[in-house]
């Protein structure tokens, strides 16, 4: 089963501290977006490229330097914390989490599961300041995957990510946006930020069978509420 690609690309300088920029060829910016798969083209997540820039601080989950003396306190996860399980009630959500790497070539791998989401292990801890990613399968070509309902996420829907130390970290939706993979707002996605968030991203819109892609990507945004 061949895997499509996220965006293949180039490598990209970190943005703001901590953020981890995803490109693809062309200068196409998207991260960790889900791809349908149909006869021609049984098809898998596909990659992206990514820089590992991120600072210590950002990477194990405890505040940056980029926190804002104004905002809300937080307690930041443990330092090897690490998120386990998503749930999104919602919309029936509730997956494990894999972890996501990157690939040989740089890129990001994508969830080996269509129904697991993935977590992008180099990036924020959910419950860390700073732009938790968490990317998963929109479907499989001929089934659901664990986001295809993700675009019926509305403001004030609960998102809770478990951690590997027991502790929920729940967030609440923000808002969502559908951006073309041409246009993707790499800084409002991986930008710094003085509180923690999450950003649930796969794929949207028409599936352009003469690529194999989806020419959109969705991304829902979420700050924390409780940890």
């Amino acid at each position: 089963m061949s895997l499509s690609t996220f965006v293949a690309g180039h490598r990209a300088a970190v943005l703001a501290a901590a953020a981890v920029v995803v490109l693809v060829a062309g200068g196409v910016t998207v991260a960790a977006v889900a791809a349908r798969s149909d006869a021609d083209a049984p098809g898998s997540v596909a990659t992206a490229s990514a820089t590992t820039g991120a600072t210590p601080d950002a990477a194990s989950g405890a505040a940056g330097a980029f926190q804002d003396p104004a905002a809300p306190s937080y307690t930041p996860p443990p330092a090897d914390a690490t998120p386990v399980r998503l749930q999104i009630p919602s919309i029936g959500v509730d997956s494990g989490l894999e972890d996501l790497g990157l690939g040989a070539q740089g890129e990001l791998d994508p969830p080996k599961e269509w129904l697991s989401a993935g977590w992008y292990e180099d990036g924020v801890v959910p419950g860390a300041v700073g732009p938790a990613v968490i990317a998963g399968h929109v479907d499989s070509g001929d089934a659901p995957a664990v986001f295809v309902d993700l675009a019926k996420l509305v403001p004030g829907d609960e998102v809770q990510v478990t951690l590997s130390t027991g502790s929920v970290e729940t967030f609440r939706v923000t808002g969502s946006e559908r951006t073309p993979k041409a246009t993707f707002p790499t800084s409002d996605v991986y930008g710094a930020s003085p509180t923690p968030g999450l950003r649930l991203i796969t794929c949207d819109g028409t599936f352009d069978r003469s690529t194999g892609h989806y020419v959109d990507n969705l991304i829902v945004f979420a700050d924390l509420v409780t940890s």
